[in-house]
Order: structure tokens, then sequence, then C-alpha cells
């Protein structure tokens, strides 16, 4: 590349003269001038001598590199090719079409640079953002040029609009020194009002004002040149954006170039001098290590103001480069392919052979202009303790503002006499006097006349240094009284006490609040009753008496019989409002003195008062119950509620609270056994049964991991051909030393502490598994398998997933596994019920309604539950034979399983005339001990063997 530079157009045309024979046919040629003719008539000129080069000129009122008038680049290449494309005026209207326009001209897969001109200022930077990089190597620079200034191409002048110059070639490489050079100065101002490129008010200040206090008059009159030279920087992404100051409106608003929101900072800058020495310094060393190809140099107006001495003393350090002036220069590459960014300068250097290192400058950097590095470094230096000395500044006035101002707590200064020498917002707001009428009174005015001398104490120990805190009620001007909670702080000035800050934070809605705390603490929200911790406090204070008085005292616990069921079906608020109206019920009835708590859920405790004996005990505990029992009306609808009362005296059944608290438990668990609705005095033998029940819970536990719990089968029979349909798996355990345990006395247990699910697993486990052997040994796949499952094992999360893994573990078909659950199991908790019978339907297991027709809901949910078999209970089966009720009763229940679709087997077969009466009747099935009894798995197999077919 050739750079050619003078003061005159007749200059030139001798430069070319001399060198013209020594340069090969350029591919691009660009022109930079101040005179328009003369640019005019160069660029005529160089295309009559180089018709094939791609050629712009450009003309306007932009200062020259070096002092010229004239400067021309021209760039030969070996094997990279050149495109230009013109850009109209009117396509830079339409951005996202121009760009596709020069995308599809211009930019091609090897291109390395692609140069932008036009005097479109506002539309580049949008225009840059859209246009793509094929390539990592890929530079774009685009040049903004001043109003006035016009462009050539090789075909004449351009009236307005631009240019696009793309240089490509797998060769080539382009290399692009783009610097920041702005540095912030001062303070900065934050933007109160703006819309989309304007900036309205700074500070609740028109910039207006700004500009001409903080750059002077001569600033605006240069813009928006001098808007590029000083622009604002706002900080954003964690880096500084520069905004040029493009236009100054009457309105005393301005222009920026970029879009502003309401909220941001912005700071004004200058072009740093010593960032610009160093970096023309390394764009010079860089050149010089570059092949002939050259440099193309762009730089903005920022460089042509205090700078504009140094940046001409650098310019001719650079040897083959071609120096041309822009008003704005942005520059997009990969580092910034989603955005782009403003530049200083631009040096952007072109080769298509390897660097070589040995080349130099081609004269010495000189030295910056005295003064402007020092210059510089002033103004860095002033700016940052400038900047410390305002934030100081402001963080001391946000401190004042927060502890005065901005306060939510009342504060006040006073004098030395207490007089008001000052209040803050909060204090006017929350007393609701006005600063006008209460300033210069005495501040004792506003108390109550009983806390003065209190006070008056507090106000001459703050003034002799001590601070003081304490709490104060301060009535309101409307008369209402607020608690403060009070610290009263000496004002020290030059050594001097004049007077106290006073500091009052409002508690009172604290106070509430402590007060609800302690409330909720100790009695149930629900019922306002004391809770289980406020009524054991009492609890212990009565007994304390009654030790020391030796006297009778007298406790029960109270349990609501099947509450839960009203919970389940009205919903818990309505269950909540019942259950407010019984605890008024039993209130009315209680003994004067009686201390009634809730201790969770449906159960309470009632402590009798002192010298009560069993009798008037016992009798209050029956008015309780008789009064619980009465019908509840709600929303229309009777309920009907009882209550089980359990009884526990000191000293007789116990000696301390837990004592006695734990028998009346027990006293309440009996008559819950007895069905509910009456009361149960503490007796020693419920204490045996207690320890019965916990010394069965452990033997149960062994039970499990000793192997003691084992399977016995009843075989399930074809009623006409006695051919075995089926096995029903029952659990037996054999004790050591208690022998066989019933099953109606274990599975209450099991489900009580929740082995219930250890025990069910394995049960489904191990029948699934012998179900299979007999299949496997008979040849008959079609064996199926009862497994009776409890009502809390049913009722398990994850008892679908036992059933899967039991079937997966033994490979039995689901289809041969029936699980039979009471009525009673179905309908408890009926919707999550429905929702596993309907998982294990899907699954292809069988259900069997155990117990048919013991239930007083069984026809009703019949219709609704997916099951597949139903098995009569055997105290219809009993008088079969005998009682015409007991056969109707059964004839119905086989007639309406078969219009169900439903199998039916008949439990309990004790005799052969039962046996021929259910095959007149048509039952499908039946088992019991008239066919044969429960049989170890052993003994089944023989069985099997010989029943079948």
């Amino acid at each position: 590349m050739r750079w050619f530079s003078c003061r005159r157009a007749e200059e030139l045309d001798r430069l070319f003269s001399e060198h013209c024979s020594s340069l090969d046919e350029p591919q691009f040629i660009q022109i930079a001038g101040r005179d328009v003719g003369e640019v005019d008539r160069m660029v005529a000129e160089l295309a009559r001598r180089w018709p094939r080069a791609h050629m712009i000129g450009m003309a306007g009122p932009l200062p020259m590199a070096g002092g010229r008038d004239i400067a021309v680049g021209i760039a030969s290449m070996l094997s990279s090719t050149v495109s230009s494309l013109a850009l109209p005026a009117e396509e830079f209207d339409r951005p996202d079409e121009l760009a596709e326009l020069i995308a599809g001209a211009v930019i091609h897969r090897d291109t390395a640079l692609l140069l932008l001109f036009s005097d479109r200022r506002f539309v580049l930077p949008s225009l840059l953002r859209r246009l793509p990089l094929p390539n990592e190597r890929m530079v774009m620079v685009s040049c903004a040029l001043p109003e006035g200034s016009v462009l050539f191409s090789s075909d004449g002048r351009i009236v307005s609009g631009g240019m696009a110059v793309s240089f490509s070639g797998t060769a080539l490489r382009s290399h692009c020194m783009a610097p920041f050079l702005w540095e912030p100065v001062g303070r900065s101002f934050s933007i109160t009002k703006s819309s989309g490129q304007q900036i309205d008010e700074l500070d609740g200040q028109k910039p207006s004002w700004y500009l001409e206090r903080y750059l002077g008059k001569e600033f605006m009159d240069r813009l928006p040149l001098s808007g590029v030279e000083f622009p604002f920087l706002i900080e954003r992404n964690g880096r500084d954006v520069c905004l040029p100051i493009v236009a100054l409106h009457s309105d005393g608003s301005v222009a920026v170039r970029g879009h502003v929101h309401d909220g941001e900072k912005v700071r004004f800058s200058y072009v740093h001098a010593p960032s610009l020495y160093w970096s023309a310094r390394d764009a010079a060393m860089h050149a010089a290590k570059q092949s002939a190809e050259g440099m193309f140099f762009y730089y903005s107006a920022a460089l042509s103001g205090y700078t504009r001495p140094l940046f001409d003393g650098v310019v001719s350090a650079f040897g083959q480069a071609a120096f041309f002036p822009a008003v704005e220069v942005f520059v997009k590459d990969a580092h910034t392919a989603t955005a782009m960014r403003t530049a200083a300068f631009a040096a952007v250097s072109l080769t298509e052979t390897a660097a070589s290192a040995e080349n130099s400058l081609s004269s010495p950097l000189p030295a910056p202009p005295e003064g402007i590095m020092t210059l510089a470094q002033l103004m860095s230096t002033s700016s940052r303790d400038m900047e410390r000395l305002h934030v100081r500044l402001q963080m001391s006035e946000q401190r004042y503002k927060s502890l005065f101002e901005h306060n939510t707590d009342i504060v006040y200064s006073t004098d030395l006499h207490g007089r008001l020498t000052s209040v803050n917002p909060a204090f006017e707001q929350v007393l609701g006097y006005k600063k006008e009428e209460i300033l210069y009174t005495n501040s004792l005015k506003y108390i109550h006349p009983n806390d003065i001398p209190r006070v008056t104490r507090y106000f001459y120990r703050a003034l002799r240094g001590n601070i003081q805190t304490y709490n104060l009620e301060i009535p309101t001007k409307s008369g209402e009284r607020l608690l403060f909670q009070m610290k009263n702080i000496p004002i020290i000035v030059d050594g001097k006490k004049v007077g106290i800050y006073g500091i009052g934070r409002n508690i009172t809605e604290q106070k509430k609040a402590e007060e609800k705390i302690s409330y909720l603490a100790y009695y149930d929200i629900d019922t306002n009753l004391p809770n289980r911790t406020k009524w054991m406090e009492l609890f212990s204070e009565q007994l304390d008496k009654a030790k020391q008085k030796q006297r009778t005292i007298a406790v029960a616990l109270i349990d609501l019989d099947r509450f839960k069921w009203i919970n389940d079906s009205v919903g818990h608020y309505a269950g909540d409002d019942i259950l407010r109206q019984l605890v008024e019920r039993i209130r009315r009835v209680l003994p004067p003195s009686a201390e009634l708590g809730r201790f969770h859920g449906d159960k309470f405790c009632l402590l009798f008062p002192l010298k009560t004996e069993v009798q008037a005990a016992t009798e209050a505990a029956l008015r309780i119950v008789r009064e619980v029992a009465r019908p509840i009306v709600y929303d229309g609808k009777e309920f009907f509620v009882t209550a089980s009362v359990g009884l526990a005296m000191f000293p007789d059944d116990g000696e301390d609270e837990h004592a006695l608290l734990r028998h009346a438990d027990m006293a309440v668990n009996m008559a819950k056994k007895g069905g509910g609705n009456r009361v149960e005095r503490y007796c020693a033998q419920m204490n045996e049964e207690a320890m019965h029940r916990m010394e069965m819970g452990g033997h149960l536990r062994r039970a499990i991991e000793e192997n003691e719990l084992f399977l016995c089968y009843q075989p399930i029979v074809d009623v006409h051909t006695r051919a075995v349909k089926a096995m029903e798996a029952l659990i037996r355990w054999r004790h050591p030393k208690l022998g066989l345990v019933r099953p109606d006395e274990f599975i209450p247990l099991a489900e009580e502490t929740g082995l219930i699910h250890e025990i069910g697993r394995w049960v489904l486990k191990t029948a699934c598994k012998q179900a299979k052997r007999w299949q496997e040994m008979t040849g008959n796949d079609q064996l199926a398998i009862f497994v009776n499952v409890s009502a809390v094992q049913f009722q398990h999360e994850r008892f679908v997933d036992d059933v899967k893994r039991a079937l997966r573990q033994s490979r039995l078909s689901p289809s041969c596994l029936h699980l039979e659950l009471t009525e009673h199991s179905m309908l408890r908790y009926l919707s999550n019920t429905l929702r596993t019978m309907d998982e294990l339907r899907k699954l292809g297991v069988g259900i069997a309604v155990d117990d048919f027709g013991s239930g007083y809901s069984s026809f009703h949910y019949l219709k609704r539950l997916p099951a597949t078999i139903l098995k009569i209970d055997r105290a219809f089966i009993e008088q079969l034979h005998a009682n015409a009720s007991d056969e109707a009763i059964v004839r119905a229940m086989i007639t309406m399983g078969r219009g169900l679709g439903l199998e039916t087997i008949a439990e309990g077969v004790e005799t052969p005339e039962q046996l021929n009466r259910l095959r007149d009747l048509q039952c499908t099935y039946a088992q019991g001990y008239g066919i044969c009894p429960p049989l170890l798995a052993e003994e089944v197999t023989l069985y099997v063997t010989e029943k079948q077919p």
C-alpha cells in the first residue's frame, strides 16, 4: 500500500508522476480532502489512470492529519479481491434490508475487512450490529462523516448515502487496533428524566446547565464535534459505554447517540492523552512489522481537540499508512459480534504475506508535546480526588438523611432547656404535629404529667454525657397513646454540650405482637382454651397445693369419638366450627374453677378443683358425655358426636403429673374400646393390659426377626365340581413360649405399631412365590392366590409398589393375585381407596370384598368400587340351610353379584348341607372347614395334586 499526502492537489500530481511507474495496478484507492472540487478532480484523474480500481473519495469539514489538505491511500494486492457497493440514501431508512443487501453484495466467506462510509451518522451503529461476520478474521470499520461532507466513487459524486468496500482472500489477514481512550472525569449525574436517545433532566436539572457549567459555552457552540471529544460515559454490564452528545435543544435537553434510561448514571469524559500516545505507539510498532501492504488509519473528531498536537506528532512515525478523518469511528469484530464499539481511532493493517520482525519505525516516535502528559495526569488525579470527595460527601449526606430525614423513627433535638429545635418528618407523621406549631416549645408539654419527673431525670443524665434508654408512652395529637423506646444522646459542638438528640422507636405494634406471641404460646387459637403447655403449668400448681394441703385432685382426658369423620365429610373449617360448639357445651356443665385445656386435635384435658372426690368427678364427666352426645346442627344438617372420658385421681392413681395423665390416657383408651360415649376410671388392671400390649409389641418385632411368622393356605373350590380354584393365604404366629397367637390379637397390634407394612410385604412376597411353585408343579397356570390386606397397609403410599415388586419377584401373573379387603378398609379414605384400586385394576390384580354384607354401606358404594369378587360373610352361611331369612339374603347377594359381573365366594362352609344349598343358589365358589381346613404349604401340595381334574 502506498500513502500520499500533501497540502495542495498540485503537489499530489507531482508525487503521482514520480511514483506512477513503480506502482502496480491498484485495486483500491481512497482520497480525503477539505476542498470538494479538488477531491472531485483527483477522483476523476485517478479513475482515468486506473479505471479498474475501486475508489472512494471523501471531502468535508474535518481536520486532516499532520496539517495536510489531501490524503491518498493506494492498495495493491496480489491474490486478494476488492468489492464495493454504493448505498443510496433511501436504503438507510430500512437497516434490515440494507444489511441484507450489503451482506449479499460485498461480504464473502473469506472477507477480512469491510469498510463503511456514510453521512447517515445515526444509522451506522444499528447497521453495523445487523451485518454478519462470516469468519473469525473479519473486521468491520465504519466511519461516520459530518453533515456537509461529500462522497465520491469511480462513477462520480454520491449525493447522500454511503459506500461499502470489502477486502477478501484466503491469504489476506487483517489486524485492527481500536482502543477506547475516554476516561471519566468529575462527579456522576443520575438521569432523572429521559426518552429514547434524549436526556431531559440530570439530577432534576436541565442538562444544558451542566454543559455550560462544566464544559463552557465554547463546547456548546462546537457541537456535535465537541460532543465526540467530550462525551458522556455510562457503565453497562461492567464496561464503559460512550454516549457522544450530538445536539442541544432549545428546552435545555440534549440528544445523545445511544438509548438511555431513567436511573442510569453518566459522567463527562475526555480523551486520555497518555493512553492515546501509547496506543498510537503500539499501532506504529505493529505497522512496522507488517509487509508492504501497509495500513489504513481512521481517526474520529475526538482527536481534533487538545490532543491534536500529540496526534500530529505521532503521525510521522507511521510508514505505509493512510490517515483519514471521520466524526465517529465504529468497530465490530469476532470479540464484539453481538454489538460494536466506539473508538477514538482504528488502525487497520492488511497483509498477504508473513510479517517481518526486522522492519522498524519509519521515524522515531516523537516525545509528546510539553505539558500535555502532565495535564492529563493532573486531570486524572484531580478527577479521582474529586470523586472520592464527592463519594464522602454523598455518604455524609446519606448518613444524615438516614439518621434524620429518612429515619422511620421519630428524631428530634432540643436545646439545654428542653425546647424543641428540630423534628424529622417521621415525628410529624407519627405524632400528628406540624413542625411549625411545636418548634421552640418545651418537649415536656407533649408527654403525660406523671412521666415528667422520670423524663427530666433522663434529660439531665444525657446532658452529663450518659446515653439514656427508656420506654415512654406519648399521646399523639389525636389522643392515641403510642409506646416508644426512647434514646437520649448529648449534642456536642466544639466540645460543649448544647442540647440532646432524642430518637424514639414506635414499639406499640411490637408490644402487641409480643403479647400475641405470648398468647399463642399458651392458648389454643381455635378454642381459646389453654394449650398443653399452659394447662400443664396450671396442673403442676394445683398438684403442689394438693400435696401441701393433703387434698384430693381429679384429672380427666376427653377424647371425641370419630370426630375425624366429620372433618373428612364437611372439611376442616366446618369441623373447627363444630369443635367450638362442643367446647362451649362442655364449658357450660363444668364445675366452678375447673380448668379445661386442649391437648391436640380432638383431645382435651380437664383439671377439677381441689377436694373433688371420685363421685363428683364421675358425675361431672357423665354430664360432659351427655352434653356432647346431643345432636349438633351445622349448615342445616345434624351431626352426632360422642366423647370418651378417662379419669385419674390423686393420690390413689398417681403421685405426679405424668403418672396421672398416663393413667387417665389408659382409661380413655379403655372407654373407646368399649364403644366410646362413656366414662372410665383408671384401675390397676388397665396398666397390666397396657404392659401386656407393650410386651406383645416387643414379641411381635422379634417374631419378624426370628421368622416365627408362617402362612397357612385354605383352598377355595368350585361349588359344582369341587375343583380347586385358588388358595387363601392366612398368617399365623407361633411364639416359642406363648404358643400359637391368634391373628385377631397381633394384627391390630401390628397396625398400631406400624409393623403391619413389613409383615404385609412379607406375606405378599411369600404367597405369590408359593402360588407360582404350585402352578409350575401342577401345570395349572390359572391357580390363584388370595391375600388379606389390612386397612392401614392398603392406605400406605407405597402399597401398589409392594404389589408390583411381589409379582415381579415371583413371576406370578397379576390375574392370579386377588387382594381381600373388608368393606371398612375400602370405605376408609374413599377417594384414596378408589385411586389405589384403580391402579391395581389397571395392573390386572383382582379385588375381593371380604366379609361382604357386614358393612352398613355395602350396596351404596359397591357400584363405585372396582371389585371383581364378593366373599359372602360367614354369618349368613352359618344358618343357611335352616334360616329362610339368611337364605334370602344370600340369594340376593349372589343375584346382585351376577348382575354386576362379580363372582361370589361363600365363606365359613362347615357342612355338606350348606354346600348343597349354595350349589342350588348358583353360588360359584366356597371355602371353609367343611371343605378343607387351612393347611401348611407342603400339605397343600398333596391336596392340590389330588384335586386336579
